[in-house]
């Protein structure tokens, strides 16, 4: 099984904090739409296997016609061979979401919407500079609830300064008692370059505090396990039979095909990812020219995403699996950083199995560089 990632660039506004690659939606909507139908036709030998999840991403790919995205998932079934019930998932924010949207969608093969919430508090929103309101945020959720399209995921972030302990608990409380099967909660970072990045080292934006964001992800996790959610993966939460099938794909080492500008693909020997540039991007498509830079991945890298992949999920890592899938070696390799963490508090271990704890999920980024075999 694979899945493909359809990278739909355009945002009405920027995000302070965001980093992914996005553009005004301007004239060339109708050249990209064109290019993204070119390119799926030219990558449909690149996974070789039957797709079980399409995900439309971004930017904001509820900016397009539903008529275009219709269209451009009728171009992934000419050319590839789709599993009987293949998870689809739109991304959306909560103000494109209305009636006639919700109808438009309805009449289409998209089964799961993931919505850029962030928070349900305007002072939060007015710090991430996010167009919406709460009240559009509810409505949407709602909305699409009692149109049937309650497979349902949204995104919130943490560790803002405008967001107080009790406004935290407020929003994964708005979150469970809306009965949202599906929550992704992201820590907000400071990325280079980014606006944010720029207002605060201008004092027009408060920093962050990582001891209050730590405190926040402390709580989520105990919340949410109250709630019977399962933490699947770091920044995943799910009732059970809600995890996203696409994104699990990334940390289990499935194959996946990135289609637009910015987007990446990877076949298990190779990484790929196209140019950041639309106007690149589109010069090279009418060429009949993948517009990518290319990675083949040597034994070393393999086994790193394996550790990296593995211990961000709460399936862990499989001893015997190092040692079937890398050899002896790589297994001594890991045991010797594993005695060092084996009597922490941040690792959890049982026959087979090694998994972050709470606290360590709190230091993954460490942990799991520590693992790492670097030449």
């Amino acid at each position: 099984m694979a899945g493909i990632y359809i990278h739909i660039p355009f945002c009405k506004k920027k995000c302070h904090y965001c980093n992914f690659y996005s553009i005004p939606p301007v004239k060339r909507m109708d050249n990209l739409i064109a290019a993204l139908h070119k390119e799926i036709s030219l990558q449909k030998q690149y996974t070789g296997e039957k797709i079980e999840t399409i995900y439309i991403g971004g930017g904001t790919p509820s900016l397009l016609p539903t008529s275009e995205i219709s269209r451009l998932l009728d171009s992934v079934d000419a050319n590839f061979v789709i599993s009987n019930e293949p998870e689809i998932t739109l991304e959306a924010n909560p103000d494109d979401i209305n009636t006639q949207k919700i109808r438009e969608l309805r009449t289409t093969n998209i089964n799961r919407i993931s919505l850029g919430v962030q928070s349900f508090f305007y002072e939060d929103l007015t710090y991430l500079n996010r167009l919406h309101t709460a009240g559009q945020s509810e409505y949407a959720i709602k909305a699409l609830q009692d149109a049937g399209l309650t497979n349902i995921s949204i995104d919130l972030i943490f560790g803002m300064p405008s967001l107080g302990q009790e406004h935290w608990r407020k929003n994964l409380f708005q979150a469970t008692e809306m009965q949202i099967p599906h929550i992704s909660a992201y820590a907000i970072t400071v990325e280079p370059n980014t606006i944010l990045d720029v207002l605060i080292r201008k004092d027009k934006k408060q920093p962050i505090s990582e001891a209050e964001g730590a405190a926040q992800f402390r709580f989520i996790m105990n919340y949410l396990r109250e709630k019977e959610y399962i933490h699947y993966e770091i920044s995943n939460f799910s009732l059970p039979g809600f995890e996203s099938k696409h994104n699990r794909a990334y940390w289990e080492n499935i194959p996946y095909l990135g289609i637009g500008p910015s987007a990446h693909s990877f076949n298990k020997t190779s990484r790929q990812w196209n140019c950041s540039d639309m106007d690149k991007y589109l010069a090279s498509i009418e060429e009949n020219i993948i517009p990518c830079e290319k990675e083949t991945l040597t034994q070393d890298q393999h086994y790193n995403e394996y550790i990296m992949m593995s211990l961000r999920t709460n399936r862990g890592i499989s001893v015997q699996n190092i040692k079937k899938l890398f050899g002896g070696d790589y297994l001594k390799s890991f045991f010797r950083i594993f005695k060092l963490y084996e009597n922490s508090s941040y690792i959890k271990s049982s026959d087979d199995n090694i998994q972050l704890s709470d606290e360590g999920v709190l230091m993954a980024d460490r942990i799991i560089s520590d693992f790492f075999i670097v030449d």
